[in-house]
C-alpha cells in the first residue's frame, strides 16, 4: 500500500505490513538509522537517490507512526497545506 500526493510517495507499507518507508530527510536518515539499527534502515542501493528510510513497523508506538507519517507527508505538500494543518491540530499530529 502506498500514499501519495501527486506522483510523490510518501509512505509505503511492505506487502506483509511488517515495513513501513516514509519520506525523511537525506541529510538527517544516515543519524536515525545509526542510533536505532534495530528499529531503521536505509532503503535498497536503488533508492538511496530518494528522501526515504524504512522502519520495523512493530517497533513504533502509533503516536510515533503517526508523526513519521504527518512529517513525510509535509515534505511533499505545499506550505500553505502544512501551516493550516498545524492551525488544526496544535497540540502536534493525532
Amino acid at each position: 500500500m502506498r500514499f501519495r500526493v501527486g506522483q510523490i510517495v510518501y509512505v509505503a507499507f511492505s506487502r506483509a505490513e511488517t515495513t513501513m518507508g516514509f519520506a525523511f530527510p537525506k541529510e538527517e536518515r544516515a543519524a536515525l538509522v545509526a542510533a536505532e539499527p534495530e528499529r531503521f534502515r536505509l532503503p535498497r542501493m536503488s533508492e538511496l537517490r530518494f528522501h526515504w528510510v524504512e522502519c520495523v513497523l512493530a517497533t513504533l508506538e502509533p503516536a510515533e507512526a503517526r508523526e513519521f507519517v504527518v512529517d513525510a507527508w509535509r515534505m511533499v505538500v505545499p506550505q500553505k497545506l502544512s501551516r493550516a494543518y498545524d492551525l488544526a491540530h496544535p497540540d502536534g499530529p493525532g
